[in-house]
């Protein structure tokens, strides 16, 4: 085993995230998707396969001290994909000896009832994601517990930074329009606090899950800022920064969501997810700081890169390079 080699499965916002954290430490990174091309320097192994193919995964991952789960595939199409996709990185872990770094959300939790999220948490969910992520995380933690894989858990809230695509709350939708002094579209209720993790620190915290002794066998939430403010102050901080005078803002009222649902598969899965943005949805990151050391990007920094690389790239990336 190489223990500088590290393998990611997949090259999202978060997998190039992970890989630049991985590279500031010197570490060697091979990366897996299905097409074999990410923006990435040219240094940087990309193996094209289908990591569904337990087989395939194994052998893209030979030689690896740890394996990262960053995949994410349409948001409609989970049920069919994701489990497979876990079952297909878990053999790879198994097959090689690698501790296995694995990226998760918060739905699994359910809806949060006036109290912040924290780790210890019982899962609750009331959303058919919620409980397919429950049930994957109830998979590798009985796996780890069977010692056949060394397993850390790291989850993210809704995400924003660079590379953040159409999929973020904060992406897309926000940041190219208010460079342009054009008008922003969020969901849910902006006026509630609501926790946004930055996309570089998700890829800090899953590099120090990869290489801590203490983090194997234990869920650990991923950075963020402890001050959480509502979509509504972030937004008008993003166009502050921007150099606007005012912010445009408008939120997709439900009644359209529902008939956005009608014809759109993307919309219909977003439905039952709106909960999260209906009360506030606060998650306590503080026992990765406390026990690990990571700490989150000061949200105003963090608002300022997501800026500038919205400003340095016409396109961006996040959704030309998906696993």
């Amino acid at each position: 085993m190489n223990t500088d080699l590290h393998i990611i499965f997949g090259t999202g916002a978060i997998g190039l995230a992970t890989l630049d954290a991985l590279r500031r430490r010197g570490r060697t990174v091979r990366l897996v998707n299905r097409s074999g091309i990410a923006p990435v320097p040219k240094d940087v192994e990309v193996v094209a396969g289908d990591v569904a193919d337990p087989v395939f995964a194994a052998r893209a991952a030979e030689g690896a001290a740890v394996v990262y789960q960053t995949m994410n595939p349409p948001y409609h199409q989970w049920s069919a994909q994701f489990p497979a996709l876990q079952t297909g990185v878990l053999a790879a872990a198994e097959a090689t000896g690698a501790r296995l770094v694995s990226m998760e959300n918060v739905y699994m939790y359910g809806r949060p009832a006036g109290r912040p999220l924290t780790e210890d948490r019982t899962n609750n969910a009331h959303t058919k994601k919620g409980r397919l992520r429950a049930g994957m995380a109830n998979e590798l933690l009985r796996v780890h517990r069977a010692g056949r894989v060394e397993v850390a858990i790291g989850r993210a809230s809704d995400y924003f930074g660079p590379r953040g695509g159409a999929q973020s709350n904060l992406g897309d939708r926000v940041f190219p329009a208010a460079l342009a002094g054009k008008t922003s579209t969020v969901l849910g209720d902006r006026n509630q606090p609501h926790t946004y993790t930055y996309i570089p620190d998700i890829g800090e915290g899953l590099a120090i899950l990869g290489e801590h002794p203490d983090a194997p066998g234990e869920i650990w939430h991923l950075p963020n800022d402890p001050q959480t403010r509502s979509t509504q102050e972030l937004v008008d901080t993003i166009y502050s920064q921007a150099g606007q005078h005012r912010t445009r803002i408008r939120t997709v009222p439900p009644f359209l969501l529902r008939a956005l649902a009608l014809t759109s598969p993307v919309v219909r899965e977003l439905l039952e997810m709106q909960y999260q943005f209906e009360e506030p949805f606060i998650v306590d990151s503080s026992k990765i700081t406390t026990r690990l050391g990571v700490t989150a990007t000061p949200l105003d920094q963090a608002i300022a890169e997501t800026l500038s690389s919205y400003t340095t790239t016409s396109q961006p990336q996040a959704e030309r390079a998906r696993s």
